[in-house]
């Protein structure tokens, strides 16, 4: 079964057993790795699931990176102290820009008391977009007027990764890659390597066909070990789907 919690840890200590090493986001920002896997962690709603994937990477002796919205089903104060506890990066999840309604000097405002909420927690230095695919509004059209390395920001994985060089692979849509249902989480890339589940993401791992830099992106909303709660996002996640594939279609 994909998006279990067991799924998961199996495809970490594949990965460690075929010499990937891991960094947070800031880590391979300041100096990556040669081989290297970076785990990132977009925190939509669900917070609690956040803990139970910090806690199967603490375990392995691994550090991801945590990128927690401001909104309650994400801003949630003993979540985010213990994933910083476990030794995982935090970031901000930002969407200030639509959730102002495209007002940029209102939104910027916002942005700032909620980093500096963030940073309460974590000496925050990684910021990254909330895709609100159900919202005409881009959030990461804020950086048109604004420049957010001015307050401390060393990197946004949307605009300061070379993903000709870096293999993006992302669960959104509870899919792996699959284009017709990301409205914004995607990036230009050369790669083109399909990914059906996680057995074969680690059979491409163990026969050498993944490239040495890996960036994943989850959304620990999604995992689960099996039972209700598993099926439930299932089904959610396959409505969802239909209308995100119609926002894809008509907004092209």
């Amino acid at each position: 079964m994909d998006f279990t919690l067991s799924k998961y840890k199996e495809l970490l200590e594949r990965l460690v057993k075929q010499g990937y090493s891991f960094q947070t986001f800031e880590e391979f920002i300041g100096k990556p790795n040669d081989k290297v896997v970076v785990l990132r962690h977009d925190v939509d709603r669900g917070a609690i699931n956040a803990v139970w994937m910090g806690e199967i990477e603490h375990e392995l002796g691994l550090k991801a990176s945590y990128y927690f919205r401001i909104v309650p089903e994400s801003n949630v104060k003993e979540v985010i102290s213990r994933v910083a506890e476990l030794g995982h990066e935090i970031g901000y999840h930002y969407e200030d820009l639509g959730m102002a309604k495209g007002n940029y000097e209102l939104a910027y405002d916002n942005y700032l008391k909620n980093l500096a909420h963030f940073r309460t927690f974590y000496p925050v230095s990684t910021i990254c977009m909330h895709g609100s695919p159900e919202n005409r509004i881009d959030n990461r059209d804020i950086w048109k007027k604004y420049d957010y390395k001015a307050d401390g920001i060393i990197a946004e994985p949307y605009f300061d990764v070379n993903y000709d060089e870096v293999f993006y692979i992302t669960d959104t849509g509870r899919a792996w890659n699959k284009k017709s249902v990301i409205v914004r989480d995607k990036v230009e890339t050369s790669f083109d390597i399909p990914i059906s589940n996680i057995d074969h993401m680690m059979k491409l791992a163990q026969s050498d066909q993944l490239p040495d830099q890996l960036i994943i992106s989850t959304h620990p909303h999604r995992w689960f070990n099996p039972g209700l709660s598993w099926a439930n996002e299932l089904v959610m996640q396959n409505v969802k789907n239909i209308v995100k594939a119609l926002i894809v279609k008509f907004r092209k």
